[in-house]
This record gives structure tokens, C-alpha cells and sequence, in this order.
């Protein structure tokens, strides 16, 4: 059995598992939180039925009879009206009843491209009464209206109707549909090629392009079409393997969801590709990662798992909406031990959740989140939930150094900085904190007073006083630092980098930091404080050059 066979073995017998030992609601449903969620329980549960060889903890025939049961009820709830405006559609959330629940136009997207997966790979055992529902509910996602789109913003919806049209086309011998999705593939692929991804580090987003088109790869057998899926298949997870660090996605996000900040948890398809972590007990976004696979090229996988030299990262990302038509720089830079870097620009992305910057660590630490960052909470903030980020704040990425100046929030009623750090050993000085983590020596200089509060998987600190923050942020690998300078330990490390801290600069209308690197590299980043677009940055007394960046 190859590597990858056994580690989505591992996934459904875990899911598998899992499903079987939850009980039902009343509904005879799992969850009513998200209809999709029955659907991937359902669908391990009834592979792991029919796998005596994954080691399940129960009973075959009484495992597949719960998830028969479960899977009619989903197929079920679909609206089957052709005149409907929501033909073919389920329900997205289910409370109070999954009956009177409203037809939503996402389960269709992703589930109706996996149900016919479902219905065509043995692995899923049924009786014959679920494959009919099957192949009624195809017939009914077939013949509705939601897929048969024109491509225009190549983002994670046209993605899947793209793998609908293919799908649904070969499936039903519908070659007008099949030629429709040939062309919206093709499109595809050359906006890839000349633009890059608009949904950049974008989580679960991306997993969504990745199983759409395994999908479509695994249903349609013609070579044209397949040649087309296997070259677009290669280019997201070459693009994947760039920003891949051990579980962690480095650098800037488009989306970043409760459960992937601060700690990267949506890892399920990383982990059968790569495998060079331990699979957590817990996946949130778990969705067909124990089927769905396509290996990377051997030169992604090189990228992947060999980060002996670190690797510098710049990208241009055009994005298809939301930046008013500029292009976007994205920079990262990893190492084996830890990434750096972010997006050079602020864009208001859906439900303001660009994520602009980070320190990332792999997914060594099962205890801690793996994500280091700071933001100014914005328009979406919750406290306990650091997400969503105001407009302000400008930032310089220069390697394993991470500067960023944010003036007065006048528009929220906010103006402090909220960092998050990963747990490990922290010192605190009046104007820093010091820490080992993840095997590195990270400092943390601010502007501003502040305080450290320690919570079960992180330390989170909040800056006081208005009138504009600044923070800067060095990482050093630990080994390096104790081979280069003899320095053995945290408190040897601080007493270095407290000699090494910024000069904070701040008049009326300007804010500026100048810093020194451990490498003896000059960073200057400095702001007009009421008009966000005069900025300076500086790297060795020269300007920073974002003319090289590529899609």
C-alpha cells in the first residue's frame, strides 16, 4: 500500500469512527449546523462499513445501516421542483427543522460534484435504494441552472461549476455541457498562468479548487480534458508547496477562519500529501480528504519537504474583486523552522478577513497555536476571536524581520494592537518580550505600553495609549544564533536584543521606526499618519522594490 493510501486509511478510519460513535438528533441527523457535514460523516462512515481492513471499532452492517439512513435523509431535503428558483438545491442550515429549512445555493456547489464520486467509486458500498436516491438527486443538480455560469472572476464558486460542467456533461452524455466545461477550463487555466490565483493562501477555499478538479480528473474519462485537469491539478499544488511549512500555510490570507487562526487546523489534504506531521484528532474542514487525491509534481514535493535553505517567496496577486483593480505583493520567508512575511497591501476582503501578516511555525506543538501576529481590531472583531483587522497599518517584510506602524483608529472605537503568540518560554521587559518557541528566539518590540495575558494555547498581549502603534518582530533560528554568537539561552538572547531596539520616531501626522537585524541589515518604515498612502520603506538606505513580484 503506498504512503498516501495509508494515510487517508488513517482519515477514515478516524472519521469513520467518529461518526459512528455520535448520536443522532431527532432529525436523524448529525449536525444541523451545516448540511455538507452529514455528508462527509456519512460518506466515511459508510466507507469504513465496507473496510475490514482499516480497523474499525464497530460493527460493519450496523455502521452502514446508520450511515444509509443518514445519507437518504440529506438526498431527501432537496428541492426537486423544476420550476423552482432553487432546483436542486439543499438546505444549508437546518434549525429549527430540516424541513422548513430554506434551499441555500452552496451545499450544491462542492456536495453535488462529490455525490457523483460517490455514486461511481466502489469504495462506497450501498444498497440499492440510496444509489437510486443518488442518481435522482444527480439527475435533479444535472438539470438545474446554478452551474451552467460563464467564467468571469475565476474564484472558488466558477471553480466548481467549471467541475460541474465537466462532471454533470460527461455523466448524463450531454456534450454541449461537456464542451461548455472544456472552455471554462481552458480559461481557467490561462488565467492561472498569467494571473495567478485571486483567492490568495485562501483556506477552505482552495481545498475547494483541489477536490473540484480531482473530482472532475477521477469522472471524466476523455484525454483531452484530463491532460487539461492533470496540468491545473499541478499548478495548485506547486502553488501550494511554496507557502507549505510542515501542516503551517505561511504568509498573507485572503480568508482565515476561526479554525485556521491562529493555528492552522484545515491540514487533512496536506497531511495525505505531504505526511510530515502528526494528524490531529480534531478536523474541522475534514470534506472528502480521505478519497479525493492527486500527487503533487516531484518538484512541489521538493519545495514541500526540503527547506534545508531558506527561500524567499514574492508573488503579484490579482485579485478578482474587492482591490478596486490594483495588484496585490505577497511576500514570505521560509525556513525549516519558521516563515515571515505578508501581503505589502490592505484590501477589504469577503467578511473583512484578509489576513496581513504573520509569523508562521510548523505543526510541532499540538498545545500551542502556530501563527505569531499583531493587528488592529476592525469592522467584524469579537474579542476572543483574533480576526478582522482595521484598514490601517503599513508593514515591511525583510526576511526572518517583520515591521509594521498603525496610526489612530479614529473610525473605531479600538485604537489598541492585539498580538498572539504561541506558547513557549517569554520574557518581559518595559519595552519587549523575548521568547523561545518552535526552536527559535523571536523578539517582539512595541511603541506602547502593554500588557500579557496567558490563555491555554497562547499568549496574547494589548497594547495601550492612541495615537499610533508600531511593532516590530525579529525571528532567529535558535541553533544559528547559538553556533554563530554563543548564545545558549533565553536570557542570554534578551540581554543581546535589548541592546539592539528600534528607534521609535513620532511627531504630529508622522509615525517611523528604524531598526538594525541581527545581520546588520538598516529597515526604515515610516508614515504619514492622516494620509495612509505616504509611506516610506527602506532596506539598506534603499527603497523596497516590488517591480520583480510575479503571478
Amino acid at each position: 500500500m503506498s504512503a498516501y493510501k495509508k494515510r487517508q486509511g488513517e482519515i477514515v478510519r478516524l472519521m469513520a469512527n467518529k461518526a459512528y460513535s455520535t448520536p443522532l438528533l431527532e432529525s436523524g441527523l448529525w449536525f444541523h449546523d451545516d448540511i455538507r457535514n452529514n455528508f462527509y460523516y456519512a460518506s466515511y462512515l459508510l466507507a469504513g462499513a465496507g473496510d475490514s481492513d482499516i480497523g474499525n471499532d464497530f460493527d460493519g452492517e450496523e455502521a452502514g445501516r446508520k450511515a444509509e439512513s443518514v445519507m437518504l435523509r440529506i438526498l431527501s431535503l432537496q428541492d426537486r421542483q423544476p420550476h423552482s428558483a432553487t432546483y436542486g438545491h439543499w438546505p444549508l442550515r437546518l434549525d429549527p427543522s430540516p424541513e422548513k429549512a430554506e434551499p441555500h445555493v452552496l451545499p450544491a456547489e462542492l456536495m453535488g460534484i462529490l455525490l457523483a464520486y460517490f455514486r461511481h467509486n466502489p469504495q462506497f458500498k450501498g444498497t440499492g435504494e440510496l444509489m437510486e436516491a443518488a442518481d435522482q438527486s444527480l439527475e435533479h443538480l444535472y438539470r438545474s441552472a446554478y452551474h451552467r455560469m460563464p467564467v468571469e472572476l475565476y474564484n472558488h464558486h466558477e471553480a466548481k461549476y467549471t467541475a460541474s460542467k465537466l462532471v454533470f456533461g460527461y455523466c448524463f452524455n450531454d456534450d454541449r455541457m461537456l464542451e461548455d466545461g472544456r472552455r471554462s477550463l481552458h480559461l481557467t487555466l490561462e488565467r492561472l498562468k498569467k494571473q495567478g490565483m485571486p483567492e490568495y493562501g485562501c483556506l477552505p477555499w482552495f481545498w475547494h479548487w483541489v477536490q473540484a478538479f480531482t473530482c472532475a480528473y477521477e469522472c471524466v474519462d476523455v484525454p483531452d480534458i484530463r491532460k487539461d485537469l492533470n496540468e491545473l491539478l499541478n499548478y495548485l499544488w506547486n502553488e501550494r508547496s511554496l507557502f507549505y511549512l510542515r501542516g503551517a500555510w505561511a504568509g498573507a490570507h485572503s480568508r482565515g477562519l476561526a479554525h485556521d487562526l491562529p493555528r492552522d487546523c484545515n491540514v487533512a489534504f496536506d497531511y495525505v500529501q505531504f505526511g510530515d506531521f502528526e494528524l490531529p484528532e480534531d478536523l474541522p474542514r475534514i470534506e472528502y480528504a480521505g478519497f479525493l487525491f492527486h500527487e503533487a509534481p516531484q518538484q512541489a514535493r521538493q519545495t514541500a519537504l526540503l527547506r534545508e535553505k531558506p527561500a524567499e517567496v514574492m508573488k503579484a496577486v490579482h485579485p478578482s474583486t474587492g482591490a478596486e483593480g490594483k495588484i496585490l505583493h505577497s511576500y514570505v520567508y521560509i525556513t525549516e523552522r519558521f516563515a515571515a512575511g505578508g501581503m505589502w497591501e490592505r484590501v477589504k476582503e469577503f467578511d473583512n478577513e484578509q489576513h496581513r501578516w504573520e509569523v508562521t511555525f510548523p505543526l510541532s506543538n499540538p498545545g500551542s497555536v502556530n501563527r505569531l501576529y499583531f493587528f488592529q481590531p476592525g469592522e467584524g472583531y469579537k474579542e476572543g476571536d483574533p480576526r478582522h483587522q482595521s484598514g490601517n497599518g503599513e508593514m515591511l517584510y525583510h526576511r526572518n524581520a517583520v515591521m509594521a506602524l498603525y496610526p489612530a483608529n479614529s473610525n473605531e472605537a479600538d485604537d489598541s494592537l492585539l498580538g498572539v503568540l504561541p506558547k513557549g518560554e517569554w520574557l518581559q521587559t518595559e519595552h519587549a518580550v523575548y521568547g523561545y518557541t518552535f526552536g527559535v528566539y523571536v523578539a517582539v518590540y512595541l511603541s506602547k505600553e502593554f500588557r500579557v495575558e496567558e490563555r491555554k494555547d497562547r499568549i496574547e498581549i494589548r497594547t495601550q495609549g492612541r495615537d499610533g502603534t508600531g511593532v516590530v518582530v525579529e525571528v532567529i533560528d535558535a541553533e544559528e544564533e547559538a553556533n554563530r554568537l554563543s548564545v545558549s539561552d533565553l536570557n542570554g538572547f534578551m540581554i543581546v536584543m535589548e541592546g539592539k531596539r528600534p528607534q521609535w520616531g513620532a511627531a504630529p501626522g508622522l509615525l517611523r521606526v528604524d531598526y538594525l537585524t541581527r545581520q546588520g541589515t538598516k529597515l526604515l518604515l515610516e508614515l504619514t499618519a492622516d494620509n495612509i498612502n505616504s509611506v516610506k520603506r527602506m532596506i539598506n538606505d534603499m527603497p523596497v522594490d516590488l517591480s520583480c513580484y510575479q503571478a
